[in-house]
């Protein structure tokens, strides 16, 4: 590592009278990758985004290879040499690759755009990263991992000496971040700065040369990156935490969801399984295998061609979501931002749309009663905010992702239905998530949980099925379900299976 490049002294920031970041110092080497690590609302996002130009700190200093800097916007964070891959996807969707890359900074020829270098400067980009795909089409048309790629290319295309990386892998496969893991390396060899935050303590095991620890806004510690996973959880959440994956097995009672010969042309086929009260399903698979149209087709957000779904033996009808929330299926969406949550809604009312209508009185809102639940659950879920009323948008990615499973355990769900539901979560938002599972099952109810994290899926499910290309190829029960299984499962030829 080479010399101080970054360093804030003394850093704080309030909003709305609310301490989000109190008297922090951080600083960042040359050729260092500096992991940030905290739960949810511990200030971590808060602190980049002063670095990034996005919030300037109340109080305190930041400083730039030993000068003291003011960063009032992106553009002069940018001219400091500094880049930002955010949490949430920074694309305009209706822009080709090349133009989302090239935003800001259009290469020009004659006054007119040069669309030839464009392309030119894109198709470099992309393949720095090892993505392959037309720099032409529309950045919305890709799926989530690889916008996530694209995001990760325009940052390094900047050229920065200071890059801050805010949970870059969450989207992404083992194999992409092993190329973006490549690429950090090839950087921090080049000398170049990193911030890294990430709430996967293998990869901050793997990849960190020095750990700085927030707690609830200040700063707790700073360690060496050899750091055990147990002293690393009990920096962050201020206690110790024995079972990362606390699964409660309860008795399996009636069968509560029923899938029969489920189709979509394209998407999945002849999906058929079933799940008991008292059980959590998982469903693993690699990406682009078809589990989140599966779950979006069950909960009535999307269409399928064919096949039945049954809740407590009771038929639900197609591509309808009311009958489904009815029905008492709730659906956590793998992007919280765009299918979850109203971010300019407060709360309270986000936590409460699945229960509006059944608590209304002669058509109209229960406020009171609404508020009064949603408190309840918010305190339950830890929920860092300012009041109830706060606008779910001014909430971290950990705590958004909280409001939209907390409404479905409001609502009391029956059947609960996972997409990634601890993407963008710390260790310890973890472990209370996955104990209001434990609570649901032992209540009655089922859950199927679909997630990426292999250890994740095969510790906390009763048995995991598996998806490839659209297809079950098996079915594992927990005491069976090791990674190699659940992989063998995942790159299998697929053939039609039928899982009850």
């Amino acid at each position: 590592m080479g010399d101080v490049v970054l360093e804030l002294v003394g850093a704080s920031k309030s909003f709305a009278g609310v301490p989000a970041l109190r008297d922090v110092d951080l600083q960042v080497r040359a050729g260092e990758v500096h992991v940030l690590l905290g739960e949810n609302g511990a200030g971590k996002s808060t602190l980049i985004k002063m670095i990034a130009g996005v919030h300037e700190p109340d109080s305190g200093r930041i400083l730039v290879d030993g000068k003291e800097v003011r960063i009032p916007d992106t553009r002069s964070a940018e001219s400091l040499g500094i880049a930002t891959i955010h949490q949430e996807l920074n694309l305009v969707p209706t822009l080709s690759v090349a133009e989302n890359l090239t935003l800001g900074r259009t290469p020009r020829k004659h006054g007119l755009v040069d669309r030839a270098e464009m392309r030119r400067i894109a198709r470099e980009a992309v393949a720095r990263v090892g993505l392959d795909v037309d720099v032409d089409r529309p950045v919305g048309t890709l799926g989530i991992a690889r916008q996530q790629l694209v995001e990760i290319a325009k940052a390094l295309s900047q050229n920065a000496r200071i890059l801050i990386l805010d949970e870059p892998t969450a989207a992404l496969t083992r194999t992409e971040t092993d190329v973006l893991f490549g690429i950090v390396r090839e950087l921090r060899e080049a000398g170049v700065a990193m911030v890294f935050i990430s709430h996967h303590l293998d990869e901050i095991e793997e990849i960190g040369d020095r750990i700085t620890v927030l707690r609830d806004g200040a700063y707790v510690d700073t360690v060496p990156g050899g750091t055990g996973e147990a002293e690393l959880v009990r920096l962050m959440v201020g206690r110790d935490i024995t079972d990362l994956y606390p699964r409660r097995a309860s008795e399996a009672g009636e069968t509560l969801l029923e899938v029969e010969h489920l189709s979509s042309a394209g998407l999945f086929d002849d999906i058929t399984f079933s799940v008991r009260a008292g059980e959590v399903v998982g469903l693993a698979g690699l990406v682009g295998a078809g589990r989140t149209e599966v779950l979006r087709a069950i909960a009535g957000a999307d269409r399928y061609d064919s096949g039945s779904v049954r809740v407590g033996g009771r038929g639900l009808r197609r591509h309808d979501v009311a009958a489904a929330v009815d029905a008492g299926v709730g659906l956590v969406p793998e992007d919280r931002k765009s299918s979850g949550l109203v971010l300019g809604a407060s709360i309270v009312d986000n936590l409460g749309y699945a229960t509006l209508r059944p608590t209304s009185r002669i058509g109209l809102e229960d406020r009171k009663g609404q508020r009064t639940r949603g408190t309840e659950v918010a305190d339950a879920l830890r929920l860092r905010r300012a009041s109830m009323d706060q606008q779910v948008r001014g909430l971290s990615g950990g705590n958004q992702q909280k409001v939209v499973f907390g409404r479905w355990f409001m609502a009391k769900s029956r059947v609960l239905l996972l997409d990634e539901p601890t993407r963008g979560v710390d260790v310890g938002a973890k472990v209370e998530i996955y104990e209001l599972i434990n609570t649901i099952t032992s209540n009655g109810g089922a859950v199927v949980l679909a997630s990426s994290e292999l250890p994740e899926v095969i510790s906390m499910s009763d048995r995991v099925l598996v998806m490839a290309r659209g297809r079950l190829t098996g079915e594992l029960p927990a005491a069976e379900a090791t990674q190699d299984a659940v992989m063998s499962l995942a790159v299998k030829e697929v053939e039609s299976t039928r899982v009850r």
